[in-house]
């Protein structure tokens, strides 16, 4: 229970990978509030299940890809829950395509979620970090994609690499505050949006083919969330953690 005593914001929270951190948050005894777009079944099973913890969980919906709609976010969340001491940045939108055909409204749509809805949410909550004083953790959540180009990935690439450097320098910027700000680049994760996109099938036959023998789970992501939004971690700030099962090693087999 190393977050006992510590309230945290989890953006795209009511599925897959937001869902994991959230709940892991609450398994190490944080306080956490949900946010989603819209209030949601999903959202509220969220909230029962945090609660067999013996944690409190508040939904907070409203949209994170929008900038004015960042700051009520935070502020309804610090009104429900007192104070946030750590941010899990979930960013979750992507559309794949051919480049030479991408829709240029489609790219911009996907940098907003990607990448700007990152920028104005950890902004906001970073501004409440700093007047409360005391320190915080920020977390993004990144992408291999980060790293390694993928066909039909244009928009989603480009976006997780600058958040990878946006968070660096976010990083650089509130180290006098001791606001710790660090990226996790998951690899292919078992998320409903994943099966939304390939199908059960596919994904239990591609998952045989990875280094690790299965596709990760949003709960391994989680854990990382949580080693990186406590004391252990105090002295890590600017750093990418990849958690991907060795995908990212695949070339070198």
């Amino acid at each position: 229970m190393i977050l006992v005593g510590k309230t945290g914001l989890v953006t795209g929270a009511a599925r897959g990978i937001g869902r994991g951190c959230a709940l892991e948050l609450a398994r190490a005894g944080a306080d956490v509030a949900i946010n989603d777009r819209e209030r949601s079944a999903d959202a509220e099973s969220l909230v029962v299940e945090i609660e067999t913890h013996g944690r409190r969980a508040v939904i907070i919906d409203g949209d994170a890809f929008e900038h004015a709609s960042c700051a009520d976010i935070v502020q309804r969340a610090v009104t429900a829950l007192g104070r946030i001491d750590i941010l899990v940045s979930n960013p979750a939108f992507s559309r794949r395509g051919d480049f030479l055909d991408y829709d240029p409204d489609t790219f911009q749509r996907v940098l907003q979620g990607t990448l700007t809805g990152g920028f104005s949410m950890s902004q906001a909550v970073a501004r409440h970090m700093v007047e409360r004083g005391g320190g915080g953790k920020i977390v993004f959540i990144s992408s291999v994609h980060a790293e390694m180009p993928y066909v039909r990935s244009v928009a989603y690439n480009a976006g997780k690499a600058g958040l990878n450097h946006m968070a660096r320098t976010i990083a650089a910027e509130l180290l006098p505050q001791r606001i710790n700000v660090n990226v996790i680049e998951p690899g292919w994760i078992d998320t409903p949006g994943e099966h939304t996109a390939f199908g059960a099938d596919v994904i239990a036959e591609e998952g045989k083919k990875l280094p690790w023998g299965r596709l990760g789970r949003p709960e391994e992501i989680g854990r990382v969330a949580v080693f990186l939004s406590s004391a252990d971690a105090d002295y890590i700030t600017g750093a990418s953690l990849v958690v991907d099962g060795g995908f990212l090693l695949r070339g070198a087999l």
